[in-house]
């Protein structure tokens, strides 16, 4: 099998050994973390995010630590304060039911594929895209995004959605239209993403809304968080391949076949034999040397 241009996306490793292998700077767990570098510090100064692992001068976070930062989030958006937060997270640990939803955590709010977010000036958005590349084009990635303002440049979390995007428009689809196409899939797979998460929801529904599932129960759930990230991806890649062989199927096969007959019909048409044109009956053909000579040269009397 012959191997994708260089352009093409990769696909990205989705295993959850490769998930939770994951590590981060504080730069880059602040960024797939949707916070700030100064809230993480706080965060840490209140004890509510574990020190990061030191190698040399570079602290390094885990995919632990995300998780543990999407909670914070989370429950701050819930409308908790940091100092109730805290309390929350203390109370977990004095009653010895942290460990109870530490792999619920985790499985949970660790992203469903590895890939670290990238930064990119303007200038490399323009290499990329060329001339297909727009303000107007900038602002709705912006809008969808696809794309994040940081600094003098952006930084995109998905970058092979980028990259496919790129391919795309390498291969002659404007730029607008591939932003359509984004914009016209996201709530579809969107409403198919809320019914696959409430299959686990379900799951979790029996044992009422607010309360912890018995300690014996969380690694079964846990594994079936892991296990249907995957699954799910299945699912819709090969759904989606069928609904693109039958659209194929309808609109360039009709346009195919439709172009096969016309070639049929033009080699089948005679070709035009051509004939010369009627001479006129009063225009007397020239006389030719050799017809002068049998019959004298002119003037002279046979």
């Amino acid at each position: 099998m012959s191997s994708p241009p260089p352009f093409f996306p990769q696909p990205a490793p989705d295993s959850r050994q490769a998930v939770e292998a994951m590590e981060y700077t504080i730069d880059q767990l602040a960024r797939a973390g949707n916070t700030t570098v100064r809230n993480v510090r706080a965060y840490q100064d209140r004890g509510l995010i574990d020190p990061p692992e030191r190698r040399g001068r570079v602290g390094i976070y885990t995919q632990a630590h995300l998780g543990r930062l999407a909670l914070i989030n989370h429950l701050l958006s819930r409308g908790y304060t940091l100092a109730n937060v805290q309390e929350l997270l203390a109370a977990l640990i004095d009653g010895q039911e942290l460990h109870a939803i530490l792999g619920l955590e985790k499985a949970i709010n660790s992203p469903w594929a590895v890939e670290q977010p990238r930064h990119y000036s303007y200038l490399e958005l323009a290499r990329m895209f060329g001339t297909a590349i727009s303000l107007s084009g900038l602002k709705r990635a912006l809008a969808l995004g696809l794309l994040e303002r940081e600094g003098m440049g952006f930084t995109c979390r998905t970058p092979r959605m980028l990259e496919a995007g790129q391919a795309l428009t390498k291969a002659g689809f404007p730029l607008e239209s591939v932003l359509d196409l984004m914009e016209a899939a996201r709530p579809l797979l969107q409403q198919v993403s809320d019914q696959v998460v409430g299959l686990v929801v379900r799951r979790l529904d029996k044992y009422g809304d607010a309360n912890l599932p018995p300690p014996e129960d969380v690694p079964g759930l846990v594994d079936t968080i892991w296990d249907i990230r995957p699954l799910a991806m299945v699912m819709v890649e090969t759904e989606m391949r069928r609904a693109l062989e039958l659209s194929a199927n309808k609109f360039l096969g009709d346009r195919v076949a439709s172009i096969i007959e016309r070639l049929g019909e033009r080699s089948a048409a005679p070709y035009p034999v051509m004939v010369a044109p009627p001479q006129p009956a009063d225009e007397a053909a020239p006389a030719d040397d050799d017809a002068q000579t049998l019959s004298g040269s002119p003037g002279r009397a046979p």
